[in-house]
């Protein structure tokens, strides 16, 4: 695979791990979303490595987002399961490679179910925790194969409360595809939706 311009990517995504650490060190409360989605709207409208082709992005990136709601930060145990090794499908051709590691199980907020969600390894060199999940704004306010909360290969990690995963809805974000038919993304798979509106993160404008 040929890779457009590796030094500006290096620089994209030390950028973006960047602004993970700062959310990570904020205990992700308002304010450091706040900085977040404000960051991550000026590196998606300025820098080269941008997935939004030019002529969206506008001052912000033409990223849009739910209000924050504060019923979303979550912290969840996660709970080891035997490895199984599976794929995502991707938005076009191709499947990314997965082992699913563990669960975290945590109570909807506004209801009163428990709602389960995998995690998973990305199975190439190095790996990472990936964690794409679905909902019911899926194909109306949100895109149709769902969005990303955890990908730590591209930086994006919440980090954790002593034994607890931060599950922060609020940083949810879209796969590239959304942005650009230039992308091909792995989408959340079944076992990853959620029967319930997750109305946190970010939406379609």
């Amino acid at each position: 695979m040929t890779i457009a311009d590796p030094l500006s990517l290096w620089d994209y995504r030390r950028r973006v791990a960047e602004q993970y650490r700062r959310v990570r060190l904020a205990d992700t409360d308002e304010a450091s979303w706040s900085r977040w989605r404000s960051d991550r709207g000026h590196l998606f409208a300025t820098h080269t490595q941008s997935p939004v082709e030019i002529d969206r992005r506008g001052k912000d990136g033409g990223l849009r987002f739910f209000p924050y709601d504060p019923a979303w930060r979550i912290e969840a145990v996660a709970t080891p399961v035997d490895p199984v090794a599976t794929s995502a499908g991707h938005s076009a051709s191709g499947a990314t490679s997965l082992i699913r590691f563990a669960t975290v199980a945590f109570p909807v907020p506004y209801g009163h179910e428990t709602l389960e969600l995998s995690l998973f390894w990305i199975d190439v060199y190095g790996g990472g925790v990936f964690l794409p999940f679905r909902d019911e704004t899926n194909g109306a306010a949100t895109y149709g194969g769902g969005r990303y909360l955890l990908d730590t290969i591209k930086g994006a990690d919440l980090g954790s409360v002593d034994d607890r995963v931060v599950l922060d809805f609020n940083f949810a974000y879209h796969p590239s595809c959304v942005y650009s038919d230039r992308w091909s993304c792995p989408l959340a798979p079944p076992e990853n939706r959620l029967v319930v509106d997750v109305r946190a993160g970010e939406r379609l404008a």
